[in-house]
């Protein structure tokens, strides 16, 4: 796609960001992360395999057994929440059982350690940039200006922190196809 681009619109295309949602959000992120504190540019991402790998060390802290609390299921759920944009207190008070009240303790380390170790999984991408966006107007205002049309390939599989994401961006001049 990108030599499309570059062939149809010439040296203008030096100036298009033609990216993955996640590969956006994290170039986005490497610019602007540090002004949501804890954060340095030089971040981490962990991938499923480094997020099951803190869910297990996680589970051994808390004396929790992985047959009933598989690593692969716990980050599953926590995806499941970082897409629907639930952060770890909206998870927690919708938490109504046991296992769910386990799975919010674990959700809130989770989230604890990424932060100590300046690391974000794949789904953090997409949460810190839509965290950001709405907590720094001015970049915000920035990102708008900058990104007055926007285009989203396969627009119908997005999923809800995709739409809020793009919502906040085009939501100066709705341009978006």
């Amino acid at each position: 796609m990108r030599e499309r681009v570059d062939k149809m619109a010439g040296a203008a295309a030096k100036d298009v960001w033609l990216f993955t949602f996640h590969a956006f959000c994290a170039r986005f992120l490497r610019m602007e992360i540090t002004k949501l504190g804890g954060y340095g540019s030089n971040f981490a991402i962990y991938d499923s395999s480094d997020s099951q790998n803190l869910i297990k060390q996680i589970l051994k802290e808390l004396n929790l057994d992985e047959k009933r609390f598989q690593p692969a299921g716990i980050a599953s759920r926590i995806s499941n929440a970082k897409n629907q944009l639930q952060s770890v207190s909206d998870f927690s008070k919708a938490a109504s059982d046991f296992y769910n009240q386990k799975v919010a303790e674990i959700y809130e380390r989770y989230q604890n350690k990424l932060l100590v170790n300046n690391a974000v999984d794949f789904d953090d991408l997409l949460v810190k940039a839509v965290e950001l966006f709405q907590s720094c107007p001015d970049v915000l205002e920035y990102y708008q200006e900058r990104f007055r049309y926007i285009m989203v390939d396969e627009y119908q599989d997005t999923n809800t922190v995709q739409f809020k994401l793009i919502s906040i961006l085009a939501g100066k001049y709705h341009n978006l196809c």
